[in-house]
Formats: C-alpha cells, structure tokens, sequence
C-alpha cells in the first residue's frame, strides 16, 4: 500500500493535495522557506566540524592538552 503512494499516481495525488492545503500564493513562500532552513543546517554543520577539538595522537607518548 504504502509503495503504491511514491508511484507516479500517488505523487500526483500527494502535489494536489498540498496545493489545496497551501495555495498556490503560498507555496513560493513555503519553498524559499525550505531552502533557507536548509542552507542554515548546511552553515551549521560547516561550522560545527570545524569546532571540533583537536584529539591526542593514541601512538604518542605526550598527553592531549589539558588532560592532566
């Protein structure tokens, strides 16, 4: 049942109804808002991997700083 919504019948089903959810004069709106949030999360997560804390090399005899 559930294979039968993601064919292209129940695709077209799936677009009308969100048309007569939203309207077409929202529906612009929706997307930009969409792809705002999106290229926030990218931003986001560019900027957390370089928040990253550098780790201490396991082969090396020295301690991380600041793990005394």
């Amino acid at each position: 049942m559930l294979a039968n919504v993601f064919g292209p019948d129940g695709l077209i089903v799936v677009l009308v109804i969100v048309v007569v959810l939203f309207g077409s004069t929202q529906l612009p709106k929706l997307a930009r808002s969409l792809g705002a949030a999106q290229s926030e999360f990218k931003k986001g997560l560019a900027e957390g991997s370089q928040d990253k804390p550098k780790t201490a090399d396991p082969t090396s005899d020295t301690p991380a700083p600041g793990t005394e």
